[in-house]
């Protein structure tokens, strides 16, 4: 179905997306030596920054409706209303399965 093809491309965009988020702490040798202790402290986004942390919260919004489209059409398509094919569908959304 389509949605499936849109589903893999979402999930594609927000994997980038959350690559390209800056770091808030001073990378491998801050976490060794305790360095990135300051995780709270006031850094505010600015630019570039600022766009791609929209960007990656509005597709995971929509990665998020298009999980629960492809739940309900799956489970709706299927003609079988047992308990397990809907708790498989709810599992396979949330990712444990």
């Amino acid at each position: 179905m389509w949605y499936h093809y849109v589903f893999v491309i979402i999930s594609l965009i927000v994997i980038v997306l959350a690559l390209l988020q800056g770091g808030k702490s001073e990378g491998a040798s801050g976490a060794i030596t305790g360095g990135g202790l300051n995780v709270f402290a006031k850094t505010k986004e600015r630019g570039s920054e600022k766009v791609i942390s929209y960007l990656t919260f509005g597709f995971a919004i929509l990665w998020l409706f298009f999980a629960v489209l492809i739940m309900v059409m799956t489970t709706a398509g299927s003609g079988d209303s047992t308990e397990t094919a809907s708790s498989a569908a709810a599992f396979a959304v949330l990712g444990l399965l």
